[in-house]
């Protein structure tokens, strides 16, 4: 576990380093939403915990992490999961055990929270973050996944 390093949920007060991150974040993975979509998404999260959790990771009074869950319900497996949209530490904080620890933060709160699973995705070439989930015992699957957009964004 990271040092003086604590994790929380996210609240409202937290919204202006959420956009910060998790603009960084998003950026970094060539995900492009103008910054009323990023705020419109954070507030509607923080808004309702049935949709999800934002958790955060403080050193001190600075936000140096973030791991964002979305909640679904899904047959495949049966009931309420998770879906682990993102998990971010900023660049000079890595390689001290925040991301594991956010992420023992967040299975936690999704089984708190009623969800029998998590599901993430990550990028082919990001080798570092497929090492920490198997790690902590997920499992590669062999499908591929699809987006399609429905508005005019």
């Amino acid at each position: 576990m990271a040092m003086n390093i604590t994790t929380q949920a996210a609240t409202s007060a937290d919204r202006e380093d959420l956009l910060r991150l998790l603009g960084t974040q998003l950026y970094e993975h060539d995900v492009f939403l103008k910054p009323d979509q990023l705020a419109h998404a954070i507030d509607g999260m923080l808004a309702d915990p049935r949709r999800g959790r934002i958790l955060v990771a403080h050193e001190g009074t600075k936000m140096v992490g973030v791991a964002v869950l979305a909640y679904t319900w899904t047959l495949e497996h049966g009931g309420q999961a998770s879906w682990l949209d993102e998990l971010y530490v900023e660049p000079t904080y890595r390689s001290r055990g925040i991301g594991t620890q956010l992420l023992h933060a967040a299975m936690s709160r999704a089984k708190e929270d009623g969800c029998v699973a998590m599901d993430l995705e990550v990028e082919a070439s990001h080798a570092r973050a497929q090492a920490l989930y198997l790690r902590e015992g997920f499992t590669a699957h062999t499908r591929s996944r699809f987006v399609r957009v429905l508005d005019d964004r």
